[in-house]
């Protein structure tokens, strides 16, 4: 599915759309250039949780931000991470495995390889390979001379 957004209104209403059908536990993870309009994205997921998009502040510097509504929300930003180890001092668990709704800016720098499958037909599956990081490039290296 491919939507276009044409205008930053346009974001917050799909963000709006997006928060009507998340259910606690749920993990939202944002890729995109600087200034595609992940925040913009999360600022309307919120909005539909009930947050004023106001409060919704970019964790860039600080990693992770919790808003309190009628459940938690938390949101976090990976993108000065160095190493996809480094998460790990985050306490990110408490984020993920809570009974809260986590959204992840910067994604990809969680470092990972991503296998997405399509059905084409009965028996056909187009299989599609993503490799983010080093070691997943070389592993999808690997892949690709067997």
């Amino acid at each position: 599915m491919q939507i276009i957004s044409k205008s930053v209104n346009n974001t917050l209403a799909i963000g709006r759309a997006i928060s009507k059908n998340l259910q606690l536990g749920d993990i939202i993870c944002l890729f995109g250039q600087l200034g595609s309009g992940k925040t913009v994205l999360t600022k309307g997921i919120a909005q539909g949780l009930r947050i004023k998009k106001e409060k919704i502040i970019s964790p860039t510097f600080v990693l992770i931000r919790e808003y309190k509504a009628k459940f938690p929300f938390y949101h976090l930003d990976l993108y000065r991470l160095k190493e996809p180890r480094d998460i790990l001092n985050l306490g990110y668990e408490e984020y993920l495995y809570n009974e809260g709704i986590t959204v992840i800016e910067w994604a990809d720098r969680l470092k990972y390889l991503k296998i997405e499958l399509f059905i084409k037909t009965d028996k056909q599956r187009l299989i599609e390979f993503s490799a983010f990081g080093k070691r997943y490039e070389e592993l999808l290296g690997s892949l690709k001379k067997k």
